[in-house]
């Protein structure tokens, strides 16, 4: 049995313990799902109705393994809020939380890796301190308030992007991945495509900020670990221009470090948007999650919850691929 088959089958206990822990907590938190569905005026018979109807009369184990099995089949049952299934609800939702998540990624990146390349060549320079101080208050900032100040500013003020939603009213994208930035340019609808843009640059400046500053320290670091090597002495005296040592020898050997951390917070983006979908009403994963729980939805819970455990599972594992593709050393 290779490595590979050996870690997906040791995630099989993991995702179950956490399954059932996520099960009793929403079980034995206080709120009745059946009062909250059915309001104030509901009947102690209607109550009891609707609890039969939806098995929640039924013990906690009978419940949980009938969660089990039927999750086995792909069958996660219907939302109790939404009174549609499960895998409906969130097929809809994941696109968006997809596209958010790799666009907060791709502003991380393209901040974070030349800050903190550049901060380590100029080691201890003015450029130096001026990025370790912007990284530092990026990570003291709470995305909340951020995404807030965004929305007061740019959106408020000045006008310049909307604050709220994925698209604009009344623009139409014909769905072939449910990401509409790709879906547009797809369907050559550039309309929408500058749309869905506007939408999703606060959200995702918002929640790739504190990842960038993350990863401009840890770039930095790494960066200048590796220009302490001997082949990096050996390159420079070979006569490589500086650019080649940069690129080629120095940053291609940090990027280890460099991956490790973005896979990481790959996870964490999908898991941190709850709050910044939140904050700007962005219809994607987070904001139906914090919806189900307020409703004390069970099934709809435990499955956005479960996801959110395989894409930490998915992205370690991509992380692992990755290192060898890095450094062919590694395979062996």
């Amino acid at each position: 049995m290779n490595k590979l088959s050996r870690r997906i089958i040791g995630a099989i206990p993991v995702l179950l313990g956490i399954s059932f822990l996520i099960f009793l907590l929403m079980h034995i938190a206080p709120g009745d799902p059946v009062s909250l569905l059915l309001g104030d005026d509901a009947t102690p018979a209607d109550i009891e109705r609707t609890r039969h109807e939806w098995g929640l009369d039924r013990p906690l184990i009978v419940q949980y393994w009938d969660f089990l099995t039927r999750a086995v089949t792909g069958d996660f049952g219907k939302s109790l809020k939404f009174n549609e299934p499960v895998t409906k609800l969130v097929s809809e939702r994941l696109p968006a939380t997809l596209e958010l998540a790799f666009a907060a990624l791709c502003v991380a990146i393209m901040i974070a890796v030349p800050l903190g390349v550049y901060s380590a060549i100029r080691h201890n320079s003015l450029l130096d301190h001026a990025g370790m101080s912007v990284a530092l208050i990026g990570v003291s900032l709470p995305n909340f308030w951020l995404g807030i100040m965004l929305i007061y500013f740019l959106g408020g003020q000045l006008n310049w992007l909307p604050v709220a939603g994925r698209i604009e009213y009344g623009i139409e994208v014909r769905s072939i991945t449910g990401l509409y930035l790709l879906d547009s340019v797809l369907t050559g609808n550039y309309a929408a495509f500058w749309s869905a843009l506007q939408h999703l640059l606060m959200p995702a400046f918002t929640l790739g900020s504190a990842l960038a500053a993350i990863v401009t320290r840890i770039s930095r670091s790494s960066v200048l670990e590796v220009m302490r090597q001997d082949y990096v002495t050996t390159a420079r005296a070979k006569g490589l221009s500086e650019s080649t040592v940069i690129w080629r020898h120095i940053l291609r050997n940090a990027l280890i470090t460099i991956v490790t951390i973005l896979g990481l917070q790959l996870g964490a983006l999908l898991s941190g948007s709850v709050i910044t979908e939140t904050v700007f009403s962005f219809p994607g994963i987070g904001d139906l999650l914090i919806q189900s729980i307020s409703a004390r939805d069970y099934k709809l819970t435990q499955v956005l919850i479960l996801m959110f455990a395989v894409t930490y599972f998915v992205v370690n594992l991509l992380v692992d691929l990755l290192y060898s593709w890095i450094d062919p050393r590694i395979r062996f």
